[in-house]
């Protein structure tokens, strides 16, 4: 990528991929040195990268293209039956956006959900230092919403502003209220802020059509897909 200065990318050695299994994966990133800004990523987000704690990168697997970025044109959205009945089962929760330092509560809150969803990963608990390096970082307009039913936390979604759109990073919610499908409410509730906020898209991150975990987000429709250097849509 050319800019004022050169950025540099690297690869990451392979790797077991993440999402589909028997495969391996290799990773492109940008120059961890490199002094980054959001305008940057502003720059990075249109050209399929993602953000991981201070980290921006794409996949770059030689033969394999299945993990594909993806965006939603947030004016044209219509919510499907089952969104809307679920739009409507949580309008009883409150948002509030507040600033992306530590809380114990969100902390604690986090260890839950990925304790309940995660249970066959492996990891060691995430202590708060490496919770808040993969969430947040120093140079991203990021921030964390609340979803509060009354005074109890239910639910945090990550949330990076970039130039054009909303960036979902990740959202974590209590694994004690799955008849609210706490995370498709997430992404509902950030179409509608990005349209109060005048922004034409949400970007949804990666879409692995064959791994379930990132299949749902062909829920959310028109979508468009960065694939041979551009943004496009396909018929789904």
């Amino acid at each position: 990528m050319n800019s004022r200065n050169q950025v540099n990318t690297y690869s990451s050695y392979p790797h077991t991929c993440s999402y589909l299994p028997n495969r391996l994966a290799i990773t492109s990133f940008i120059d961890p040195n490199f002094p980054k800004t959001a305008s940057l990523y502003d720059k990075l987000a249109q050209q399929g990268f993602r953000r991981s704690g201070d980290i921006l990168y794409r996949p770059k697997c030689k033969e394999c293209q299945e993990c594909i970025s993806v965006r939603l044109l947030v004016e044209k959205f219509t919510p499907r039956r089952s969104q809307r009945r679920i739009w409507k089962k949580n309008q009883d929760l409150t948002v509030s956006m507040v600033a992306p330092v530590f809380q114990l509560e969100h902390f604690n809150l986090y260890c839950r959900y990925v304790a309940a969803r995660h249970q066959n990963d492996e990891k060691d608990e995430a202590t708060p230092q490496e919770y808040l390096q993969f969430l947040t970082s120093d140079w991203s307009r990021t921030v964390f919403y609340e979803f509060r039913l009354q005074k109890q936390l239910l639910s945090i979604a990550v949330v990076d502003y970039v130039e054009n759109g909303l960036s979902a990073v990740y959202t974590f919610f209590d694994p004690d209220y799955p008849a609210r499908s706490l995370g498709v409410y997430a992404v509902l509730w950030q179409i509608e802020e990005a349209k109060r906020l005048n922004f034409s898209f949400l970007y949804l991150g990666y879409w692995v059509k064959d791994c379930r975990k990132m299949s749902y987000k062909t829920d959310y429709q028109p979508l468009e897909y960065y694939i041979e250097e551009r943004w496009q849509q396909l018929n789904n």
